[in-house]
């Protein structure tokens, strides 16, 4: 989050419902009761933190990202039990004990220290509380294999090759690890999701407002666009469309811990 990008709510809008349906299936686990207070940790533009009201209606839900644009386009859920504010998960903390739920969804990939920052998240939450994680696993699938190899090539690479690099994300296997050695029953599980998207050269648009954005950012203006085209020629060929639509295939990992009592 040091190096974000500038995000485009409306482009990372697109394709909405899918990009949902982890999330959902991510607060589905969580077995708080009594729920008073609750956080998003990298909330984007909101618009999947405000269903946590119909989970958890009494709570007051604080939500933050590092993105302005972002933030700007959450306030339109606002109120007096939503919240949503501009922070750095890596600088973020809270009182000891004072949390029920931490919610973290598709953000801590890209931090490479990410593990580094549980035993703050365990110790926010009251004894009973809940954290939650989600990330995509996806890195070496063709929709990120294609980026590397493409930034990695002249006349791109000067600009764009360490924008394209991520350090490897963890398995369940070690959130297991991770969390249990904070004192916490840990479920946790990954699914392959084969979404059906809509739309001309769907992969590129779905790519466009998360992974590949860093990469075109990092690029002058009058290279930007002969990247894309090509990035997306290539796609075309590893992504075909169909009558039906085209089938991305999205691994993402999940961990849900509960701090145990005492």
């Amino acid at each position: 989050m040091r190096t974000s990008p500038v995000w485009s709510p409306k482009q990372y809008g697109t394709y909405a419902e899918e990009r949902g349906r982890p999330f959902a299936d991510l607060v589905g686990r969580v077995r708080a009761d009594d729920v008073r207070t609750v956080v998003d940790l990298g909330c984007g533009p909101g618009n999947l933190t405000v269903t946590l009201r119909e989970l958890w209606p009494q709570a007051t839900i604080r939500g933050i990202d590092s993105s302005p644009p972002m933030i700007e386009a959450a306030q339109q859920y606002a109120d007096d039990q939503l919240t949503f504010e501009i922070g750095d998960l890596l600088e973020w903390t809270a009182e000891p004990g004072s949390l029920d739920v931490i919610v973290t969804n598709a953000v801590l990939q890209w931090i490479p220290e990410q593990l580094d920052l549980l035993p703050g998240f365990v110790k926010a939450l009251r004894p009973g509380g809940w954290l939650a994680i989600q990330i995509p696993g996806n890195g070496n699938a063709p929709s990120h294999s294609i980026l590397r190899d493409l930034a990695a090539t002249e006349p791109y690479a000067q600009y764009a090759k360490n924008a394209s690099l991520r350090a490897e994300v963890p398995g369940p296997d070690t959130y297991v690890d991770a969390l249990s050695a904070e004192g916490c029953v840990v479920d946790a599980w990954e699914t392959t999701y084969y979404h059906l998207l809509q739309g001309d050269n769907a992969v590129l648009e779905w790519v466009k407002g998360t992974g590949a954005r860093p990469v075109l950012q990092s690029l002058p203006d009058e290279m930007r666009q002969r990247f894309e085209d090509e990035y997306g020629a290539r796609l075309a060929d590893v992504y075909r469309q169909r009558d039906y639509g085209t089938l991305l295939p999205f691994r993402r990992i999940f961990a849900v811990a509960q701090k145990l009592e005492g």
